[in-house]
């Protein structure tokens, strides 16, 4: 999805010609997958992470494109909603002192977009849920200005027979709602993982990632109000699913398969099978033709960005044009502070390096239907959820941290030749996390319990916390509104 198009209006020949090219695409995929055509590298590490710009008040600020030219730089892309803006890194192979690495660069480039903000009178917030958003802000007028958004929610649209979006969750509180466009997805924005695998090894890293999506997600909750309703620990999971609310071919919406979801199984020989997936039981949504030739695999990369499992497998390619797999850990919200997300980064990288190595794999361990529940149920309780996991059967996800994933975090990354000083400071971050018992959305919670539900009070008091760079565990409950 990160594509720019030239129109927002299709054709049916354009639908017919955009799957030719697929089909296309697809056969020659597995063929690389069969003739194992992908780089053999070390890991290779990287992340996005989606932001709000927000005015004085707390509020959103529709500003990215003014924000965007103003700062001039190939590391910032546009989000869906005029007050999101992407910040991206340019990747690096996951050892020594890449954690610290990253966030030196993360802490230069972010004061540099703090400075264009503020000429331009708004200020940046990293946080999952924009605790001031009201549903009037999700309207069409603060679509972003590229084609690619607009086309994308036409075709949405005409998929559903123009069908509004009915969003429901139920969590401390219940909270229903009716929006006429796919503006919703701004909603919630996340810090995006990812990681070059070698392809012997691919199915191996996806599957653990998979697996591990549960305890990530709730370590890293940052997102419990949505329109003024404390729902989930990390209420961006739901928002997500429901604010694309497509699913597969003969209007399977709300079947079994969805564009925005967890999945629906392991990987088993090869991670062609999601691409094979994607091909049988996703219709197109964006059919835009590219003069590329195959080798480019052009449409099915905008295929396949138009279909957002939270764990999603991608084809890149390097400095010399070979092709390279790359998963995208998709779970973790934006925020709270930098450190923290460099923090919850180390974690995944260590976890991840741990079990995608075990010597059983991990889907001969944890059942998938077991994972995905232990997902939800994670997005929705946060540390405090009990799950299944071996040797710590329906014990609590921040009794799983503090005895068993930390250790194993830190065996992985030790493993990996990462700096043992970025060992010891990023997962003890993890370890306070847990200790505390304060998570982003826990202390957005405790806020909320101690000043009452002022949305714009606790949206200023968590931008003066973000500000002063310390993790989430060491945040104050004063009100600096």
């Amino acid at each position: 999805m990160g594509q720019e198009i030239k129109t927002s209006h299709f054709s049916a020949q354009d639908f017919d010609h955009f799957q030719q090219r697929l089909d296309e695409e697809t056969r020659l995929l597995a063929q690389w997958f069969s003739d194992s055509q992908f780089a053999q590298h070390d890991l290779v590490a990287g992340y996005e992470l989606e932001a709000w710009l927000i005015d004085s008040d707390g509020q959103p600020s529709p500003s990215n494109k003014k924000f965007l030219d103003a700062a001039n730089s190939p590391l910032l892309t546009p989000e869906l909603a005029q007050f999101n803006v992407e910040l991206n890194t340019d990747p690096e192979t996951l050892r020594h002192t890449v954690l610290s690495d990253f966030e030196k660069s993360f802490n230069s480039h972010w004061r540099y977009c703090q400075q264009i903000a503020e000429q331009l009178d708004c200020y940046l917030l990293s946080t999952g849920i924009l605790p001031t958003l009201e549903t009037r802000h999700l309207t069409l007028a603060n679509i972003s200005e590229l084609k690619r958004y607009r086309a994308l929610n036409e075709q949405v649209l005409d998929q559903r027979k123009g069908k509004p979006f009915q969003l429901k969750i139920t969590g401390h509180e219940s909270l229903t709602s009716t929006h006429q466009d796919v503006m919703l997805e701004s909603a919630a924005t996340s810090l995006q993982i990812h990681l070059q695998v070698p392809q012997d090894m691919a199915v191996r890293y996806y599957n653990a990632a998979i697996l591990l999506s549960a305890p990530m997600v709730a370590i890293s909750a940052n997102s419990p109000f949505l329109f003024g309703k404390d729902l989930w620990a990390e209420t961006r999971i739901p928002v997500f699913e429901q604010s694309v609310n497509v699913g597969g071919f003969s209007g399977a919406a709300h079947g079994p398969i969805h564009r925005v979801s967890f999945g629906t199984a392991y990987a088993r020989e090869s991670l062609m099978e999601c691409f094979e997936e994607n091909l049988d039981h996703f219709p197109i949504l964006l059919p835009m033709q590219f003069e590329e030739p195959a080798t480019a695999m052009k449409h099915l990369s905008l295929h396949n960005g138009t279909i957002w499992r939270w764990n999603r497998p991608l084809i890149g390619f390097d400095d010399k044009g070979k092709p390279h797999l790359r998963i995208e850990h998709r779970v973790m919200p934006s925020g709270p502070s930098i450190v923290d997300n460099i923090a919850n980064m180390a974690l995944f990288y260590g976890l991840v390096y741990y079990y995608a190595n075990l010597d059983t794999p991990v889907e001969s361990i944890i059942e998938f239907p077991q994972a995905r529940d232990n997902f939800y149920t994670a997005a929705q309780h946060g540390l405090n959820d009990h799950i299944t996991w071996p040797d710590c059967n329906r014990c609590t996800i921040r009794h799983l941290v503090l005895n068993q994933l930390l250790e194993q975090a830190e065996t992985g990354l030790k493993q990996l030749n990462i700096d043992n000083k970025d060992i010891e400071f990023y997962l003890g971050i993890i370890q306070a996390r847990a200790e505390h018992n304060q998570t982003g959305s826990d202390w957005q919670r405790r806020f909320v319990e101690q000043h009452g539900r002022d949305m714009q009070c606790l949206t200023q008091s968590y931008y003066h916390n973000q500000q002063t760079g310390e993790p989430v565990h060491c945040w104050d409950l004063l009100n600096y509104s």
